[in-house]
């Protein structure tokens, strides 16, 4: 139980409001709704006693001022300056409500549909009642918990089975500055089809002197043989708090690969779980941490093998500056009897700072005695050495830190299959370079002299 009784409350009376706003909703929702507040007042804000938050303190959501927004008026001049760079199908939300000015859903293709989660459940309330909530239900973290008491909007993205999506869908959550810090709770149901293929970009930024809060709850189907990829980039304002509750269920013969890339956020928290059901599952969990002045990173995921001869494979990058702190903690969980599974996990961490710190806890936990398993962590520091071989070749020392950064977090960028995601990465990783450099040529060089 946690001790923030007035804390929770002030979310209650907030949800309260807004529910005496909206008037009357459908049985089924309201039930639900009601489910979420009874256990989110029963568990409270997570507090540090919480082994799952131990080197996470949350008092800064729980002590917010925080109201719902009541529009979705942004700038199109500036959203257009804050939107990736790609030829995509797009969904955007200001401060968690749908804005039809700024998305782009023409010429979807047969057998998919993107839908604002508002209108899906007023023109086919059934349809999404069924699979919302089936994943997480309310007891996946008090977070998801408070996200299904005040759930209202988000996306519903399905492909029919054998659909095959050529051009990436966007999800883009824009953080308006404004006089009251405003909070959103959206949410998101994927269901790929059999056969189907698509690859998902959730992109959270917004203006720099927001101050809000999100808690983002995402709910993916994959289907058997299904392949979905899930970009989430978070470049969201120094001074947003984000957390974000990932729940994932694969059949047989499926792969979901995920890159979650945190750039951004004063505090940001987020669990992904993926629930490998089905023989020949595979799930591929690459992340980069990019933490600098006071900004806090929490990655958690879960990968269980509740079935025999599926395939994990992790890798994590962090990378420190200043008084940053970031966490780590990766669990595979093999079933009992889920026999011939692999589960492979990587941490690696760097800190450029002496103030910079990472609290990291890669764990396995197996059930079952045929089975190929290994984890990993390991911290360090730039190679001075590495610095100053690159300096006697005329590079100053701010592009050296820079190239060896970068070569750094390599390993994950180049699993990265979209440019415009991976240049958004390298630019706060490394900084601009200056175009004179051979960039690959530099990053290759660079990687050689740290292994030398």
């Amino acid at each position: 139980m946690s001790d923030v009784t007035s804390e929770v409350q002030t979310f209650l009376d907030r949800l309260a409001e807004r529910l005496a706003q909206r008037g009357q909703e459908p049985t089924w929702i309201a039930a639900r709704r009601q489910a979420g507040a009874a256990r989110f007042e029963a568990l409270g804000f997570p507090t540090r006693r919480d082994e799952a938050w131990k080197y996470t303190d949350v008092r800064a959501i729980a002590r917010g001022d925080f109201v719902l927004a009541e529009d979705a008026e942004f700038s199109p001049a500036a959203a257009a300056a804050l939107t990736l760079p790609l030829d995509a199908y797009r969904l955007t939300f200001v401060d968690g409500l749908f804005s039809a000015a700024l998305s782009q859903l023409d010429g979807l293709p047969d057998g998919m549909t993107v839908t604002p989660l508002s209108r899906a459940l007023e023109e086919n309330h059934e349809a999404v009642g069924g699979p919302l909530g089936r994943l997480t239900g309310v007891e996946f973290s008090p977070f998801s918990a408070l996200n299904t008491a005040f759930v209202e909007e988000g996306a519903v993205v399905r492909l029919a089975p054998g659909t095959v999506v050529e051009k990436p869908i966007i999800l883009q959550f824009l953080s308006r500055a404004g006089e009251r810090a405003v909070m959103s709770h959206p949410r998101i149901l994927v269901e790929a089809g059999g056969r189907s293929e698509a690859t998902l970009v959730e992109h959270h930024v917004g203006e720099e002197a927001a101050a809000n809060f999100t808690n983002l709850v995402a709910e993916v189907i994959v289907d058997r043989g299904a392949h979905l990829t899930h970009y989430k980039l978070q470049e969201a304002p120094l001074s947003d708090l984000h957390v974000a509750s990932i729940h994932v269920e694969q059949g047989r013969d499926s792969t979901y690969t995920s890159f979650n890339l945190n750039l951004g956020g004063g505090l940001v928290r987020t669990d992904l779980i993926s629930d490998l059901n089905g023989q020949n599952a595979t799930s591929n969990f690459y992340g980069l941490f990019y933490g600098q002045g006071r900004q806090h990173v929490d990655s958690h995921t879960v990968a269980n093998h509740n079935a025999p001869h599926t395939f994990s494979n992790e890798n994590y990058k962090g990378i420190l500056d200043d008084r940053a702190h970031g966490v780590f903690n990766g669990r595979v969980v093999v079933k009992r009897d889920s026999q011939k599974i692999e589960g492979f996990q990587s941490n690696a961490n760097l800190l450029l700072s002496d103030r910079a710190e990472i609290d990291a806890k890669p764990e396995l936990e197996i059930y079952a005695d045929d089975v190929k398993c290994s984890h990993g962590t390991t911290t360090g520091q730039l190679d001075p050495e590495a610095i100053y071989a690159l300096r006697a070749r005329g590079i100053d020392e701010q592009t050296a830190r820079g190239l060896l950064t970068l070569a750094f977090a390599g390993e994950v960028l180049e699993a990265v299959g979209l440019d415009a995601i991976a240049e958004r990465v390298e630019l706060a990783v490394a900084g601009k370079l200056p175009e004179r450099f051979n960039l690959a040529g530099l990053v290759e060089a660079a990687v050689a002299l740290g292994d030398e």
